[in-house]
C-alpha cells in the first residue's frame, strides 16, 4: 500500500453500516410499523410505501459497499494473495456480499409481489391473513425468513471487514507472511 484510501475504506464500510442498519430498521421498523396499521387492508401498502422510500438509499449503499470494496481489495491484492488468513476471508466475504445482494434483489421481487395485493387484508408485511391472495401471501411467508437474513448476511459482512482491519496489523501481517513463506517452503 503506498498510498492512502480513505475514501475507498469510507465508502465501503459506510455502504455496509447503511445496507445492515437498513435491512434491520425495516425488518423491525418499517414492518413492525405495518403490522399495526388499523385497516388490515392498508397493511401491506404501508410497508411497500415504507420500502420504497428506502429503496434508493439502499442502493446508493449497496453501490458504495461494492465500489469502496473492489478499490480496497485492489489495492490490498498482494497480501490477498501471499498472507495467510487474508484470502479466506476475502474469499468468505465475497460469498456472503453475493449471498446478501442476491437476497437483496429478491426481497425487492417479492415486496412487488405483495405490493400487487394492495388492498387485500394482511395481519402484517410478512404476515398473510386467511383471506390474503395465495401469491401475495406466498411472497409474504418468504419475506418473512428474508427480512431477517439480509441482516444476518449484511451483520457478517461487517464483522469480516473488522476482522480484515485487524489482519492488517504489523504483526498480523508478519506473522501471515511468514506462515505463508513457511507453508510454500514445505511443499
Amino acid at each position: 500500500m503506498s498510498v492512502r484510501i480513505t475514501t475507498a475504506r469510507s465508502l465501503h464500510d459506510l455502504g455496509a453500516a447503511a445496507w445492515f442498519g437498513g435491512s434491520l430498521m425495516g425488518a423491525l421498523g418499517v414492518n413492525g410499523a405495518a403490522a399495526a396499521v388499523r385497516d388490515p387492508r392498508d397493511r401491506a401498502r404501508v410497508a411497500a410505501v415504507g420500502w420504497a422510500k428506502w429503496s434508493p438509499a439502499n442502493a446508493a449503499a449497496i453501490a458504495a459497499h461494492v465500489v469502496g470494496g473492489a478499490i480496497v481489495l485492489y489495492d490490498n491484492r498482494g497480501r490477498a494473495v501471499h498472507q495467510s488468513g487474508v484470502r479466506a476471508n476475502t474469499v468468505t466475504k465475497l460469498a456472503v456480499t453475493a449471498a446478501a445482494l442476491g437476497a437483496t434483489a429478491y426481497s425487492g421481487v417479492l415486496g412487488a409481489k405483495t405490493a400487487e395485493g394492495d388492498g387485500s387484508p394482511v395481519h402484517g408485511a410478512t404476515d398473510p391473513a386467511p383471506t390474503t391472495p395465495p401469491e401475495v401471501a406466498n411472497a409474504q411467508k418468504q419475506l418473512r425468513y428474508l427480512q431477517w437474513a439480509l441482516p444476518v448476511l449484511t451483520g457478517t459482512i461487517v464483522v469480516l471487514g473488522a476482522q480484515q482491519g485487524e489482519q492488517q496489523r504489523p504483526t498480523q501481517i508478519a506473522s501471515g507472511l511468514a506462515s505463508t513463506l513457511a507453508r510454500r517452503v514445505a511443499s
